[in-house]
């Protein structure tokens, strides 16, 4: 008999703890069995898979690189297995299922918030949730099932061969101040006078940073050295509105936030342009919560910036 068979949920539980512990005595304990019981069943996975999923020594287990891939299967099916329970939740309360969202910060002020709104419009009784976090993370939780859609900075890059992905538009990125800002009396400010004051800019290694540098250097300058980094929407939000920092923001959510009064575009051009796409699994297509929010998504990107006026300063 294939050994996939022989597997039930609870021996999934044993091995992310084992995972988590390293320790056999505490996940004996933590799951209500013994360490002989919990010691045998190991062996005899590993016996049947042919492959050390843990190395022993004296402070207690380490997984190997065969056992991190195996803990990597289970957590997924934990994942999905958690979205089945979920899901069948919101149908056995009368709605249309659910559906995970994660956002970068190049579309949490515009497009996903517009894209839900037409969602739960369609389908009142979806359950909805929303994450926002950087496209290294979101992608990682989209490989382990945590999330059915991913939308941000296309990141090639990031995507595994089980994920499909749709660009949605193309668009430049955009120095912001608050709308006050002493720049604001210049005619004309320049590259120097951007860096006489401390910018806040996303991590390094996410997408919008990359479109940045590349910015930069088209425009024959670099990154000055008095940065903040910071990944959040709302920190840079607020650090911009209490301070004469300078931030960066994609087309989309600039105008967003400069339309609200919160933030104002500075009329300094950067060469570029940089992609959002969206992200799913094959797995989550079928499901209607998700269908209806990658269909939405569609409308939004198509709409959302047409929405805003042009004259926002009055």
């Amino acid at each position: 008999m294939d050994w996939t068979q022989r597997l039930r949920l609870r021996n999934l539980q044993m091995l992310l703890s084992l995972a988590q512990t390293g320790n056999m005595s505490q996940t004996a304990a933590a799951l209500s069995t013994t360490q002989p019981a919990l010691s045998k069943w190991l062996k005899e996975l590993e016996d049947d898979i042919g492959l050390p999923l843990f190395e022993r020594h004296a402070r207690g287990l380490r997984p190997t690189p065969y056992g991190e891939s195996m803990i990597a299967h289970a957590r997924r099916i934990e994942a999905h297995l958690d979205t089945a329970r979920d899901d069948m939740q919101a149908m056995r309360e009368g709605g249309s299922g659910l559906v995970v969202i994660g956002t970068s910060g190049a579309s949490a002020a515009d497009t996903v918030p517009l894209a839900v709104t037409s969602l739960l419009q369609r389908l009142p009784k979806a359950h909805v949730r929303l994450v926002e976090s950087t496209m290294n993370l979101l992608m990682a939780q989209l490989a382990r099932g945590e999330v059915d859609i991913v939308v941000g900075r296309s990141a090639p890059e990031l995507q595994d061969g089980q994920m499909r992905a749709e660009a949605l538009y193309m668009e430049p990125i955009h120095f912001v101040t608050r709308p006050r800002h002493p720049l604001f009396e210049l005619a004309e400010p320049g590259w120097s006078d951007l860096q006489a004051y401390r910018w806040i800019v996303w991590p390094r290694g996410t997408p919008i940073r990359n479109t940045l540098e590349s910015a930069l250097n088209a425009a024959g300058q670099g990154m000055p050295a008095d940065c903040v980094e910071s990944n959040s929407v709302i920190l840079n939000l607020t650090l911009l509105n209490h301070s004469n920092m300078i931030g960066v923001a994609s087309h989309r959510t600039a105008r967003r936030l400069e339309h609200l009064g919160a933030l104002r575009i500075l009329p300094l051009r950067l060469a570029g342009f940089g992609s959002v796409s969206m992200y799913w699994r094959d797995d989550g297509f079928g499901r209607i919560a998700v269908s209806a929010a990658l269909d939405a998504l569609r409308r939004a990107a198509v709409r959302s910036v047409d929405e805003i006026p042009d004259d926002t300063h009055g």
